[in-house]
């Protein structure tokens, strides 16, 4: 994989459980809180969850306080893609 980008996470969000259908996640979404788009802690550790099984990469628990928003998400996705050789 080259780069995990905004729209894998979009991709992602969609297929996990949180997400408000009033919320436009095709919208600049970068920088809204997770919470904000209806994402408790649960949701996105469910969403760092699908991310491990969908592309390997170890996302631990403690990370979802790593990631309150999209754009954090995938810099910290992209970091664990590079420390696990991805």
């Amino acid at each position: 994989m080259n780069k995990f980008d905004l729209d894998d996470l979009r991709a992602i969000m969609r297929e996990s459980a949180g997400v408000d259908e009033d919320i436009d996640l095709d919208g600049d979404i970068a920088d809204i809180e997770f919470t904000e788009l209806g994402y408790d802690s649960l949701a996105v550790l469910e969403l760092a969850s699908q991310v491990q099984r969908k592309y390997g990469v170890p996302i631990p628990d403690e990370a979802v306080h790593e990631m309150p928003t999209p754009r954090a998400a995938v810099e910290f996705i992209n970091k664990q893609f590079s420390i696990a050789g991805v």
